[in-house]
């Protein structure tokens, strides 16, 4: 997709066509992982960033990314060491200040109330600019 196609295109629409281009175990996951964030936080907005990665914000932060590679399908929380994960659904970028993300690979079964949890937490956190 040419940067005219992307910009003629809104970040909804971009993500739809990310998803509908991958037509393995990926697409189904990150349109999971997509519809939970909504579920989360119905207020969620959409962003496309760095030449093509999904990304969700609230109350004007980013609350989390889709990024998909060929083994997996990584969910980037901007400030997720700043969130409790009782869960330990945390399982990537663990060495960092301040993100923390969640590799989803094919066949994972994606914990739904506690992702859920961890994006409304990020989603609030982002209101109250709370720090860790």
């Amino acid at each position: 997709m040419t940067t005219a196609e992307a910009g003629a295109k809104s970040p909804s629409e971009l993500i739809d066509d990310r998803v509908a281009s991958l037509d393995d175990w990926r697409g189904a996951t990150l349109a999971k992982i997509r519809a939970l964030i909504h579920e989360a936080e119905p207020d969620v907005v959409e962003e496309w960033k760095w030449r093509g990665v999904p990304t969700w914000y609230a109350n004007g932060k980013i609350v989390c990314t889709g990024e998909t590679y060929k083994n997996a399908v990584k969910t980037t929380f901007a400030k997720g060491a700043a969130l409790d994960d009782p869960k330990g659904l945390f399982n990537s970028s663990l060495d960092g200040n301040v993100r923390r993300a969640i590799d989803f690979h094919e066949g994972d079964r994606i914990d739904a109330e506690a992702f859920k949890a961890l994006v409304r937490e990020a989603a609030a956190a982002n209101a109250s600019g709370k720090k860790r």
